[in-house]
């Protein structure tokens, strides 16, 4: 799909409540489409909305090995409440061996090369298998997110992976999000009343003061101009 059509796409999506957004391109390219989620509050909500249509699609989240333990849980509950099948995929253990022998069990805080290293094996390699059989990828990106995250439009051109990006949360703020999550009861990760906002890997993410920025948790040691782990790089 050329730039042209991704222009006609969005033009023709703005203003479209979230959950059209996604029956659109569930009902237009079956079988090509795949959700991703992290089991934030923002896939949440979008597992909520999938479950509405009752309609088929590929949903898989990825396993770091290094995830804090109410993610897990959080994960056997959607799973539950939903029926939903989510595919979990993880990384490969020669690669974390090899990783993990060459530069320690904790790699990360000692540069952003190595941070980087870790998440291109612990996260990358497993979302190439995840999107290698689809055409078109949802994910719960928001404008609000972080400043990498502020040009990001409804649809995009992936360029890394080859295949369309769909931000069907992409206008929403965290208030209206989280408005969402309490009036459909959707669940979410307890850590999200313990000050955080925003959770990956254990290791690499914190709780955050009232009047720090919503991804100051993440990679706090970094600056705030590297702090993408590289799933949605632009």
């Amino acid at each position: 799909m050329d730039l042209a059509q991704i222009d006609k796409l969005n033009k023709k999506l703005e203003g479209k409540d979230a959950i059209d957004i996604i029956n659109y391109f569930i009902s237009n390219y079956p079988n090509k489409i795949g959700f991703a989620t992290s089991l934030g509050v923002e896939d949440q909500m979008i597992t909520h909305m999938i479950s509405l249509l009752k309609k088929e699609i590929k949903i898989f989240t990825l396993d770091t090995g290094r995830l804090f333990p109410e993610t897990y849980e959080l994960l056997d509950k959607t799973q539950h409440r939903y029926k939903l099948n989510i595919d979990v995929y993880f990384p490969n253990s020669g690669d974390v061996e090899t990783m993990v022998n060459n530069k320690g069990i904790n790699l990360f805080y000692e540069s952003v090369d190595n941070r980087k290293l870790c998440c291109g094996v612990r996260k990358l390699e497993p979302l190439k298998r995840a999107l290698k059989d689809i055409d078109i990828w949802i994910c719960g990106l928001r404008r609000e997110q972080s400043p990498t995250r502020s040009e990001m439009k409804i649809v995009e051109w992936d360029e890394n992976n080859g295949l369309l990006k769909i931000n069907p949360l992409i206008r929403w703020n965290i208030k209206e999000c989280w408005n969402y999550i309490k009036e459909h009861n959707i669940p979410f990760n307890t850590l999200h009343d313990k000050g955080f906002p925003s959770i990956g890997c254990q290791p690499c993410t914190r709780a955050i003061q009232d009047e720090e920025d919503i991804r100051a948790g993440r990679w706090w040691w970094e600056d705030t101009g590297s702090k993408e782990c590289g799933l949605h790089k632009r």
